[in-house]
């Protein structure tokens, strides 16, 4: 069953001014949208988030790639001024996430990792609900509504139940329900958890379509095809960021081919090629190995390894060889591999909400 939050958990989130906020000037465009400063999370003993710097451009698709525990929704949190920072400090929009959190809250979208929706209200009654909340004029609700939910598929639903609703509905719901009031900044925090591929690609069709329209996008994913979408990839691990630059810079940090290579035994497999020399990874599949030139490295390779050869393989570099080049591990989507650590912040920032 779905995991419901109530009703007073969403009005955190809600806007008390008396006006609509104020469209970005020009002049405010040569700002970053987003601008994070050794910004700290601690849970008693435990670092989910130590001291991140980073900047997010006006339009920009930027995303936050790292396994589960890594402390990507704990940064999204206080962005989002829902968790307050144990050290360190960002503003959101031009506005401080502390000291000026209800202008934070008016120019931001969110879409949380968890239900939010009430499921004994209808599609049409949990928008008009938002609506209010973010006081979008009477007069406009309707169209919103309409545009939001046609971008969803769910047009035909609107008068249902949320209760009634399969999982990937909620979600596309909920993706509605954040537009509905034209943010700013739009945080994504692992939007397509549990959604089948063509949601999936729904959603980021609809995405992609809302950076013509200068909306600032936010995004926490563990999808490596998910980041490819991005302008900017921060890859976190540990609470911390350990690389931060576009997709294809950061494939050329790794400057190198990957061979995945099968053996029969492959811990002596890496032990034979750890002492000829070669940058050699075990991952979930086998082995792999870091080479100038893959092509021409093959036969060096399979001279070198002591055991049988089952498979091998030769590739460009990915995002998942980016993430091991600097981390020393492979990004599961299932979440696997945390650490103690990793585990005890996933725990902990889930039972914060």
């Amino acid at each position: 069953m779905p995991r419901w939050h109530s009703v007073p958990y969403i009005c955190r989130m809600s806007v008390h001014s008396e006006s609509r906020p104020e469209s970005v000037s020009s002049g405010s465009k040569e700002l970053p949208a987003i601008q994070v400063a050794d910004l700290a999370k601690r849970f008693g003993s435990i670092d989910a988030v130590r001291g991140v710097s980073f900047d997010v451009k006006p339009g920009e698709l930027f995303a936050f790639l790292g396994p589960n525990g890594a402390g990507k929704t704990t940064t999204i949190n206080m962005l989002c001024t829902l968790a307050r920072p144990s050290a360190g400090g960002a503003s959101v929009a031009g506005f401080d996430i502390v000291r000026q959190a209800q202008q934070v809250r008016q120019r931001i979208g969110l879409v949380f990792q968890n239900y939010t929706l009430d499921p004994q209200l209808t599609a049409e009654e949990n928008l008009r609900f938002h609506a209010v909340l973010y006081r979008v004029p009477r007069s406009e609700v309707p169209a919103r509504m309409e545009r939001v939910l046609k971008l969803v598929d769910l047009l035909d639903r609107q008068n249902s139940r949320v209760a009634t609703f399969s999982g990937g509905m909620i979600r596309r719901l909920e993706i509605a329900r954040a537009l509905l009031h034209t943010p700013q900044i739009l945080f994504l925090d692992e939007p397509t958890v549990g959604l089948d591929p063509q949601t999936r690609s729904r959603m980021w069709h609809d995405v992609l379509q809302m950076r013509e329209e200068d909306v600032t996008i936010f995004l926490t994913t563990h999808y490596l095809d998910e980041a490819e979408n991005a302008d900017r990839i921060a890859i976190m691990d540990h609470g911390e960021i350990v690389a931060c630059d576009t997709p294809t810079a950061l494939k050329a940090m790794v400057g190198a081919d990957a061979v995945d290579l099968v053996t029969a035994d492959d811990t002596v497999a890496q032990e034979s090629l750890l002492r000829c020399g070669y940058d050699t990874h075990v991952t979930a599949d086998g082995l792999r190995v870091y080479v100038p030139d893959g092509a021409r490295a093959v036969s060096g390779l399979v001279a070198s390894v002591d055991v049988e050869l089952q498979q091998l393989r030769v590739h460009r570099p990915t995002l998942d060889d980016v993430f091991m080049h600097f981390t020393g591990r492979e990004i599961r989507d299932d979440g696997g591999g945390l650490t103690a650590q990793e585990q005890q912040v996933r725990t902990v920032t889930t039972s914060q909400r």
